[in-house]
């Protein structure tokens, strides 16, 4: 038989083959009933011992078909391929739910076939035994261990240098001194330390003062060291009040004004004069009850407080504890006996007045406060030539200011003098003689132009001046003239005899 022949039966003989089955089917016997398909009946449970047969009616209505159907199975039939050839199956519709779930395994195995091409290719596996290219264990192992070892010595030695260092360990008994000043930081400090050899490492010696807020108690000054200071030690010497620190005894003489004062605090290296009269006009400087109603602002505005003495600073000193030093001197010097005489020689100026015949409003503007005194006594102590005569050069002033009449002006030189500077004669280094021109010029502080009190002291008084003007004597002169042979004052009541003391010194 060809191959590619198909088998094509007659639709008739099929269908006259189903005619004869069916007519071969035995009819149901009278008297019975016509068997129905099992499903429109219940099933019912066979009898336990009951053989179940088959159902032969439920077999022939399974065979049996309609036109309909019989035509579609003929129709199939004659359709069918050959044996040989390959069957087609229909394609089956599936589900929404079915479709969704093959597109997402198709999704899925796209994606698992995308990250398997996109995988990087894999190192191959290292041997057992090896590190890092090819490098065995043991050996890494030896190699981190040696670099510990390294690190570890490193870190020990550098920890035992860093504590011999701030502790000052082995090191020898040098003294060494070095100044520290004002315009110093910490870096400048270190500086100095280093070069005087009291460090070796300025970097460790930086960070424990940062540590320890050391730049903060340093002082400036000049500071006997050693080179077995340990940090601590260096510090602690360099602080203020230590015992390592130099001072300087400084005398400061009576009736000196605040430029020497000043300049000699310079010469003896305690503070520089620029610096004192920067603080003296602008620095803070605590309440005193001597102080009050002074202007501050000017270099010398604290002219007449700066107690003449011998006191004790530090070299490289500063200028608020220089200046409050001095003025602490004052108060201290100033006694509370000294304050209670204010009163009674107010009263015995008052007397005096109203005698010459002064109302009570003009004698209560001529009263003295301290600062009045402190002027007078500067004045004093200018004028002087020693202790005994300061007594009457007081009661001179005082008989001129309660004489305002007949002696408006105090004509004293040594205003005059304060009101040129000194007037120092720059070759000798003296002060020079008044001129007539010298009398004629127009300042507050000279005394033959302006009537009565100048605005402020001339000089730093001691406690001698001050006793003079708190009680001058009870004397009838208003003239003095200073004779260079026994250098002190020839007293005259009238101008007539002081005219003749004058002419006496001349000749």
């Amino acid at each position: 038989m060809n191959e590619d022949k198909k088998i094509n039966p007659d639709p008739e003989e099929i269908r006259s083959i189903f005619d004869e089955e069916a007519l071969t089917e035995p009819a149901p016997e009278e008297g019975t009933e016509e068997v129905l398909p099992e499903e429109n009946y219940p099933l019912e449970d066979p009898a336990p011992e009951s053989e179940i047969l088959a159902d032969e009616t439920a077999v022939i209505h399974l065979s049996r078909h309609g036109d309909a159907e019989l035509e579609q199975i003929i129709r199939e039939t004659l359709e069918t391929p050959s044996t040989e050839e390959t069957i087609v199956l229909p394609p089956v519709e599936a589900s929404p739910e079915e479709e969704e779930s093959q597109d997402d395994e198709y999704e899925d195995e796209e994606y698992e076939d995308e990250e398997e091409n996109n995988m990087p290719k894999r190192r191959p596996a290292m041997k057992k035994g090896y590190g890092f290219f090819g490098i065995p264990h043991i050996l890494v192992t030896v190699v981190w261990l040696g670099i510990i070892a390294l690190i570890g010595v490193t870190l020990g030695r550098m920890l035992w240098v860093s504590v011999s260092e701030v502790l000052a360990f082995g090191k020898e008994d040098h003294p060494i001194t070095i100044t520290v000043t004002d315009n110093d930081n910490l870096d400048t400090i270190t500086g100095k330390l280093e070069n005087a050899g009291l460090i070796q490492y300025p970097e460790l010696f930086k960070m424990y003062a940062n540590l320890t807020k050391a730049e903060e108690d340093i002082a400036p000054g000049t500071f006997t060291l050693n080179t077995k200071y340990d940090y601590f030690a260096l510090v602690k010497a360099m602080s203020y009040y230590s015992p390592a620190r130099e001072t300087i005894d400084v005398v400061i003489p009576e009736g000196y004004t605040c430029a020497q004062i000043f300049a000699l605090l310079e010469e003896k290296g305690v503070c520089s004069a620029a610096e004192l009269e920067e603080y003296a006009a602008n620095g803070e400087i605590k309440e005193r009850w001597f102080l009050e109603g002074i202007t501050r602002g000017d270099k010398y505005c604290l002219e007449g407080y700066l107690f003449p003495d011998t006191y004790e600073f530090y070299t490289n000193d500063e200028p608020g504890r220089v200046l409050g030093k001095l003025l602490d001197g004052f108060d201290i010097r100033f006694t509370d006996l000294m304050k209670s005489r204010i009163e009674p020689l107010n009263e015995r100026m008052a007397a005096i007045l109203r005698n010459r015949g002064y109302d009570e409003e003009f004698i209560e503007s001529r009263k003295f406060t301290i600062r009045e005194i402190v002027i007078i006594a500067s004045m004093i102590e200018r004028e002087s030539s020693n202790d005994a005569e300061s007594y009457d050069i007081s009661s001179v002033i005082y008989n001129r200011l309660t004489n305002p009449a007949n002696f408006p002006y105090l004509n004293i030189d040594a205003t005059l003098i304060y009101a040129l500077g000194g007037n120092i004669d720059p070759e000798t280094g003296k002060t020079k003689p008044l001129t007539s021109q010298d009398l004629q010029i127009d300042d507050p502080y000279n005394t033959y132009l302006y009537k009565g009190l100048i605005p402020g002291p001339i000089s730093n008084p001691g406690r001698n001046s001050l006793n003079a003007a708190l009680d001058p004597t009870e004397t009838s002169y208003y003239f003095y003239v200073l004779d260079p042979d026994t250098h002190t004052h020839l007293f005259a009541k009238t101008a007539a005899e002081h005219e003749k003391n004058v002419n006496k010194v001349r000749n």
